[in-house]
C-alpha cells in the first residue's frame, strides 16, 4: 500500500544537522496519520507521500521548513528564586499566559550571578536539518482516527 491521505504510517528515523551529525533519533517507531493533520513536518510529509513499506527518504529542511528561525523575544531572564532549588542548565518548564491561557515551554540556557535564561524556542530553532526515514508499515486509518486527526492504539493516542 502507498502512502496517501489517511494512510496510518510507521516509520523509524534520523536527523543530522548542516555538517551530518546525527542530532535525533527515534527508540521505537513513530507512528502518524497523513494526509495534513499536523502530525509530522510537512516538508516530511510531502517526501512521504507515495512511499511503499520499506522505502526510506531523506529531506533536507531550512529552518523556516523545520523547527522555525530562533526568535529573540523568546529568550528571557528571571531571578533564580522563581525556580525550584534543584534547577540545572537543560531543565524544562511549561507556563501559562494568564491572559490568553495558551502554555509554552522554556529551557533553562543558563544559570549566572541569581539570573536563569530560558529560552521558548525550539532547541532546533535556527537550523538546516536532514530528516532520513525508513518506512515500515502502512495500513488505511479508521474512521474514529481520521475524525480525532490522530492515530489510536499500538504507537499512537490512547482515549482515557
Amino acid at each position: 500500500m502507498q502512502i496517501s491521505m489517511n494512510s496510518v504510517v510507521s516509520l523509524n528515523y534520523e536527523m543530522f544537522d548542516a555538517s551530518g551529525v546525527m542530532i535525533d533519533k527515534n527508540h521505537d517507531p513513530i507512528v502518524y496519520l497523513h494526509g495534513g493533520y499536523d502530525n509530522i513536518l510537512p516538508a516530511v510529509e510531502a517526501a512521504l507521500d507515495g512511499q511503499e513499506v520499506g522505502k526510506t527518504i531523506s529531506v533536507t529542511m531550512d529552518p523556516d521548513d523545520a523547527f522555525g528561525e530562533v526568535d529573540p523575544s523568546l529568550v528571557h531572564e528571571e531571578d533564580v528564586g522563581l525556580f525550584p532549588p534543584d534547577l540545572e542548565i537543560g531543565m524544562m518548564f511549561e507556563t501559562r499566559d494568564p491572559e490568553t491561557g495558551e502554555s509554552a515551554q522554556f529551557r533553562v540556557t543558563a544559570i549566572d550571578a541569581g539570573k536563569v535564561t530560558v529560552d521558548g524556542n525550539h532547541p532546533l530553532a535556527g537550523m538546516q536539518v536532514r530528516f532520513e526515514a525508513h518506512v515500515l508499515d502502512v495500513r488505511p486509518a479508521t474512521e474514529e482516527e481520521i475524525a480525532h486527526g490522530h492515530v489510536h492504539g499500538a504507537g499512537g493516542h490512547h482515549h482515557e
